[in-house]
């Protein structure tokens, strides 16, 4: 900051030959981005990003059904959203009841020449929308931001590894999620026996490895959780095939092939 008004009191000054060029842009001292699953942050907009700025991620629900998603806005620099400063928190509510992950809400950060900084979440099927207003800067003194910035540094290595593990976590949870689903449709009454190709030893195979990741979930090794997810996921393969076969023919079931095609152009995206 002293320094920055050092070069502006020359520029207006008249300066040196080497400061008379040089233009001050106001940037944003510390990123700015919100909680996702598992306590971490993802930063939306970068420190040191030219203002104006604006940034947009997508995201969607973890829970069937889920009908409201709270927006959980930080500024820092550190991995966990615990040891960011929290700005703001809001609710985007109404959502329709659909499965997990099937939603798009997208989530947009502004940032106005006059530092403040507006928040929108929107749910791209419905329109569903709400947003939040707020001055990053309020209440920071510079050694407030210069003590954050310095925490990012020195925690830099511990963060990562605390965020490896559980972005590693969240994913498990979720393919085991998608494992149970798959198994219970496979295997359900309503539906024919599974094929040749598919036996019980393999069943019995996918639950033991679920039970493996399970436990692993319970330490601290995500290298590990990962390598068991990559053999549950070739083990799932072949039933999650069948599966979805299984889905497909149901629905296509004395249905003319000139009538599925129809109707797909006409819920297909529109070009103008």
């Amino acid at each position: 900051v002293a320094l920055g008004a050092a070069v502006q009191a020359n520029i207006l000054g008249g300066g040196s030959e080497i400061t008379k060029e040089m233009l001050l842009l106001d940037v944003t001292p510390l990123s700015l981005g919100i909680e996702v699953a598992g306590g971490v942050t993802d930063k939306i907009i970068l420190r040191n990003s030219t203002i104006p700025a604006s940034a947009t991620q997508y995201y969607t629900t973890q829970i069937d059904g889920q009908a409201n998603v709270a927006i959980h806005v930080l500024q820092g620099e550190r991995e966990l959203a615990g040891d960011c400063r929290s700005l703001a928190r809001f609710d985007l509510k109404g959502l329709p009841p659909m499965p997990s992950g099937l939603p798009k809400i997208e989530v947009t950060f502004l940032v106005d020449a006059n530092g403040i900084l507006t928040v929108k979440a929107l749910e791209l099927a419905t329109q569903t929308s709400a947003q939040v207003e707020v001055k990053p800067s309020y209440g920071m003194t510079d050694e407030q931001v210069e003590k954050m910035l310095e925490q990012g540094f020195e925690f830099a290595e511990q963060d990562l590894k605390a965020r490896q593990l559980i972005d590693t976590r969240v994913e498990a949870e979720g393919i085991l999620q998608a494992s149970a689903k798959i198994l219970k449709s496979a295997l359900s009454s309503s539906t024919a026996a599974l094929p040749d190709s598919i036996s019980e030893e393999q069943i019995q195979k996918i639950k033991t490895e679920m039970e493996t990741v399970r436990i692993l979930m319970a330490g601290n090794d995500y290298i590990a959780i990962k390598n068991a997810l990559e053999k549950l996921e070739v083990l799932a393969k072949p039933i999650a095939e069948t599966a979805m076969n299984r889905a497909l023919q149901t629905s296509l079931k004395e249905k003319r092939v000139e009538d599925v095609l129809e109707k797909g152009i006409q819920n297909g995206p529109k070009v103008e």
